[in-house]
């Protein structure tokens, strides 16, 4: 076979004709009376093309066409036309038809036809796969989320640092993700096998540092806001980096600051040798501030993932609150998108003003139902193993559900 055909005709006498005319052609038509017959085939992976009368009863072939158009604009659709059709069919190619062909038609042209189509449809799948699978083995555009041109420079810097096996310094506003993007570094490069550990700078010693060390040996060393690590372990590092005494390691040392690099130059808590050493090879994320076209993209994906883990479907977002998250400043970064994703997933989205305007009692009972449904939705709509996990008794459970309006069947996947 060389490709599929989904072959939407109501009159069965030309559908079994047309059929046998693709069969012939070693093309495997899948044969369907209706719109509504052939919408369930009708997919972003479908690989083939669709054929279909434009003149049916129901919903006609331009519906078909602008179903397969919403589902996936890169899906080919040829339109039959009969007689006197023909102004009615370029109107169709107007609206992304690939092509039209007035019936009864010639079984060489309707091969020709749909052959073209079939080899544009594999091109399109092929490109697809090949994105992927580049995309699979991209962890900078899979682990960081944004359509900006900060964004994307931001990956591009995270590729450039990770070809490169010398330390790295990550800068960023509280709760931008430094861990994460030092995380990214390491699966981009080639130690990306390697154990990655992460260690807070703040009280960390030498015996510290060196177990570190040993634990990211051939792998990579994050160290979380360097400014706060005593001045006795920045010299053991220095040494580590240097190669140097017995704190000599294999490892890649990471280090992430919240402080701007001249501030951690200027305010003299950072050994100067030591800041030189990372001030070479910087990476900086953008502010949320900076970037709020990025917002939607991250938040849809927060949301995303909050609802698989709470174990309930995600909620539509409308882009009346997507304008509102746009509108905010965001000084808490990702990590407070995410905040306000589960918040979002969990029922509770309101804006924190007016939710602190709320008494103590009716912002409690706000907790206790997330917390219902959360279990619920771990336990897939189960109420008895939801109530042992929150330890209550079944009545108790079943009482509060009432209270709340919470139906357990709503959370059976």
């Amino acid at each position: 076979m060389t490709g599929r055909v989904l072959l939407v005709e109501d009159d069965a006498s030309v559908r079994e004709a047309l059929a046998q005319t693709l069969e012939l052609a070693e093309m495997e038509p899948i044969q369907a009376g209706s719109f509504v017959a052939a919408k369930d085939r009708i997919a972003r992976d479908f690989p083939g093309v669709i054929l279909s009368d434009i003149r049916m009863p129901g919903r006609d072939g331009f519906h078909l066409l602008d179903y397969a158009r919403d589902v996936d604009d890169e899906l080919p659709v040829v339109l039959l036309t009969g007689e006197g059709d023909i102004p009615m069919a370029v109107r169709a190619m107007e609206r992304g038809a690939f092509g039209f062909l007035e019936k009864p038609c010639a079984p060489g042209e309707l091969v020709d036809t749909l052959t073209r189509a079939l080899d544009a449809r594999r091109g399109v799948l092929g490109a697809r796969a090949a994105r992927d699978k580049a995309l699979a083995g991209d962890p900078a555009a899979r682990l960081i989320f944004g359509a900006s041109d900060l964004a994307e420079g931001l990956r591009a810097r995270v590729r450039r640092l990770a070809s490169l096996d010398v330390p790295v310094l990550i800068e960023g506003a509280p709760g931008s993700g430094i861990s994460k993007v030092a995380e990214v570094i390491h699966l981009s490069s080639q130690r990306s096998k390697t154990p990655f550990e992460k260690r807070a700078a703040a009280g960390l010693d030498r015996a510290g540092l060196a177990a570190g060390l040993a634990a990211a040996e051939g792998g990579a060393l994050f160290l979380d806001e360097i400014v706060q690590m005593p001045a006795d372990t920045q010299i053991a590092l220095i040494e580590a980096l240097d190669g140097t005494s017995g704190t000599a390691s294999r490892a890649r040392i990471m280090a992430g600051s919240s402080s701007a690099p001249e501030q951690l130059r200027d305010n003299g808590r950072v050994n100067p040798e030591l800041y030189y050493r990372l001030q070479a090879t910087t990476v900086r994320i953008p502010a949320l501030a900076e970037r709020p076209e990025d917002i939607p993209v991250l938040f849809r994906n927060y949301v995303a993932q909050a609802a698989e883990q709470a174990g309930i479907p995600a909620p539509e977002v409308k882009p009346d609150h997507l304008s509102a998250l746009m509108a905010q400043d965001w000084p808490g970064n990702a990590r407070s998108l995410m905040s306000a994703a589960m918040r979002f997933v969990l029922g509770m989205s309101e804006d924190v003003s007016s939710a602190a305007e709320l008494g103590l009692a009716e912002q409690m009972a706000r907790v206790e139902r997330s917390l219902l449904i959360a279990a619920l939705g771990r336990q897939n709509g189960r109420a008895s193993e939801a109530a042992r996990v929150l330890k209550l008794p079944r009545k108790t459970f079943y009482d509060k559900l009432a209270k709340y309006g919470i139906r357990p069947e709503d959370f059976r996947r």
